[in-house]
């Protein structure tokens, strides 16, 4: 029987597609550009937006798209991001065929942990073939996005495509950082290269380059012979944008995917937060008025795992003495305690403390962060557990800061438990 061309706008052929795509995020990443953020988690393990993890959106797309059988690979100090994987995510209906299977690093091929990327996909090709997809999605478990997957998944049926790569338009000054594709009017890639120093451009765009968003489809049967003949190559860095990206552009069908709104054809939100500029930027952006990401959309809801925590509260009331517990243009989480103090334009995550007197502003602040009395915050990051002695300024004199913590390009103070704990 011959399968019918799908449409994107067709929703009951879409929801087929992907109920027969198997979904494979990449998450042992190292997220070294994060610097003491990534210490004792992984990347895509890090808090962000005030209640969720990175991974909770590649996760959370795949689960809205209906794309049901999902496997998450770990492999560099995993245990927080399996942890929250199994707490958040353990609703899916097994008897239904529907998962979110861990899978850590086991060397199950070999003396070797994962060698690349391919290689770690490479590795797990029997959990693969024991459930028999038609296409495999393979996911960055590190980037901040919302994404249905089946309009793209159909646009990879449409054109008989072998592999489809998500991509969006990045500057060309930062493109360095990601694989820089090139495309002919049909948007077949003709070209792919893996972080080039000097980036291809879109033609008559001379400040635009076109990048892989690490959102490839494969059909299976294609993806099972490519692993294994890469895994054979001793020469090979075993990594799909170096190796199995350029090998299939000789003699298959590529294509290249635009993530776009469905309607206006504007590009859509798309963040690689890798590093701490950018992990900083993407959280401020999101107590702008209107921001770009919106994660109060019921019609695509960001799942995750989180305590149950008491709402937050804001206490004292003497503008005599300072003392107004007060937060504007900002978003604060579950279970914080703004006591006499003053937040603005910040993002606090959940049972953060902010004691009399003190001030915190442009900042983000994980879960369980403690400012004393008379504290200053400017254009930090502090990390979980940060507790905060009185009288502290930090985000104030650039010198000093740079003495005692960790101090971005831009100017952005990143602040860990370690890092106070030295000073003591």
């Amino acid at each position: 029987m011959t399968e019918r061309t799908p449409t994107t706008t067709s929703g009951r052929y879409v929801s087929r597609l992907t109920s027969g795509t198997l979904a494979i995020i990449m998450a042992g990443g190292r997220g070294e550009r994060l610097k003491q953020l990534t210490v004792s988690r992984a990347k895509p393990a890090t808090p962000f937006g005030g209640k969720f993890r990175i991974i909770d959106f590649v996760l959370s797309n795949c689960v809205n798209s209906g794309i049901r059988q999902i496997a998450v690979l770990t492999q560099y100090k995993g245990q927080s991001l399996i942890e929250h994987v199994q707490r958040g995510w353990g609703y899916l209906r097994g008897e239904f065929g529907e998962f979110v299977s861990v899978i850590p690093a086991q060397q199950q091929i070999g003396p070797h942990w994962y060698q690349g990327t391919a290689d770690a996909v490479y590795q797990n090709l029997e959990f693969i073939r024991s459930h028999s997809p038609k296409y495999v999605l393979i996911l960055a478990g590190d980037h901040i996005y919302t994404m249905d997957y089946g309009p793209m998944i159909a646009a990879h049926v449409e054109k008989n495509a072998d592999v489809s790569i998500g991509v969006v338009e990045v500057p060309k000054s930062l493109a360095r950082e990601y694989g820089v594709l090139s495309v002919d009017t049909t948007n077949r890639v003709i070209r792919f290269n893996e972080k080039p120093k000097e980036p291809e451009t879109v033609p008559g765009r001379p400040d635009i380059a076109l990048a892989s968003m690490g959102i490839y489809i494969f059909n299976a049967d294609l993806l099972d012979s490519m692993l294994t003949n890469d895994a054979a190559q001793l020469d090979s860095a075993h990594d799909f944008g170096k190796n199995i990206i350029p090998i299939a552009l000789e003699s298959r069908a590529v294509y290249a995917y635009a993530f776009q709104d469905v309607r206006t054809k504007a590009q859509a939100y798309w963040r690689d937060v890798g590093t701490l500029d950018a992990y900083y930027e993407a959280n401020m952006e999101l107590v702008h008025v209107r921001p770009e990401l919106n994660i109060y959309d019921d019609e695509w809801p960001i799942w995750t795992y989180q305590l149950q925590r008491p709402p937050a509260k804001f206490i004292l009331d003497d503008p005599s003495t300072g003392r107004v517990g007060s937060a504007l243009n900002s978003m604060v989480s579950a279970g914080c305690i703004i006591s006499g103090a003053s937040v603005r334009s910040s993002l606090l995550f959940s049972d953060v403390r902010v004691e009399e007197c003190s001030v915190v502003e442009q900042s983000v602040l994980l879960p369980r962060v403690s400012i004393g009395r008379g504290c200053v915050i400017r254009r930090a990051i502090l990390d979980e557990g940060c507790i905060v002695p009185d009288d502290m300024q930090i985000g104030v004199d650039a010198y000093t800061d740079a003495s005692r913590f960790e101090v971005t390009e831009k100017g952005v103070v990143l602040v860990t438990a370690q890092m106070l704990q030295a000073l003591v």
